[in-house]
């Protein structure tokens, strides 16, 4: 092997760990998840043993059992697992697109701030007689002009008037903006609700509403109503199609592999998770 090819194997192992690590990083915190059954804080098994033994109705017909606890702590622990890939995947797109387009960690980010309203659909005001805003933030953002490299830059352009012109927006784009999920399942409407906001905020800033989503678990209704509300939809198949896999998207026009990453880092990934899954079944 020559000394550039020993090099970039290199880089790319050193390329690879870190991003491992970041996808990883959140999921480890589930290894430690504990139920809080209703109260204060969370419970191990002899909490619950306690809890639900003192209990007359749920010892007398069996619920104080460890079981019991290992089923509460599995069904919790499922959720907190599927948040916590969605955080490392989120932070794992941000940090692939500043490595790939030359952006730092600010150029990532974008948000907008909205009115904090009071029961009566009015905007709250603080000491100082000044409207109170929060802030609301997507999950990353590919600003055109931070973009340094000029052919990436041409080639991400292009991408962005294409879908433009696919969702007919008729404002100019500046680049595009990132809502990222791990999969999404659930059809709830608030949720649905604050991402359809997001969009015309989005479009409103001048940047094109991407929804990533690493995963193919997708209410399909749900799909179809943010394509209709001019969200960009990726889903995380293996086609060629740029304007509908987020893996086609990353490798042909951010410029990055994401799918030989995780080809390359399956056997290290599924390992840990295994681990935390055990974790989470056992009754302990």
């Amino acid at each position: 092997m020559d000394s550039w090819q020993t090099s970039w194997v290199i880089i790319q192992s050193d390329r690879d760990e870190r991003y491992r690590e970041i996808l990883i990083a959140p999921v480890r915190t589930c290894a430690d998840f504990k139920p809080m059954m209703g109260q204060k804080e969370p419970v191990d098994l002899n909490g619950f043993t306690s809890l639900y033994g003192s209990d007359p109705f749920y010892h007398w017909i069996g619920l104080d059992d460890p079981k019991m606890f290992a089923v509460h702590k599995a069904s919790g622990g499922m959720t907190s697992v599927y948040r916590q890939v969605g955080i490392g995947g989120e932070r794992l797109v941000r940090e692939v697109l500043q490595d790939s387009l030359g952006l730092n960690s600010e150029d990532v980010k974008w948000g907008y701030n909205v009115p904090v309203l009071g029961e009566d659909g009015n905007p709250l005001l603080n000491k100082a007689g000044e409207v109170k805003t929060r802030r609301l933030d997507l999950d990353g953002r590919i600003p055109l002009d931070k973009v340094s490299d000029g052919a990436t830059q041409e080639r991400v352009k292009a991408w962005v008037e294409k879908r433009k012109t696919a969702h007919g927006i008729t404002v100019p784009l500046n680049g595009a903006v990132f809502e990222v999920r791990q999969g999404y399942k659930s059809a709830d409407s608030k949720r649905q609700n604050g991402d359809l906001t997001n969009a015309t905020h989005a479009i409103g800033k001048g940047y094109l509403p991407v929804l990533m989503v690493l995963s193919e678990q997708m209410n399909f209704s749900v799909q179809t109503r943010y394509r209709a509300s001019n969200w960009t939809v990726l889903m995380g198949d293996l086609t060629d199609d740029t304007d509908t896999s987020t893996f086609a998207f990353f490798h042909d026009v951010v410029g990055y592999d994401l799918q030989a990453f995780f080809e390359r880092q399956t056997e290290a990934i599924r390992s840990e998770v295994a681990g935390i899954l055990s974790g989470l079944l056992a009754t302990e």
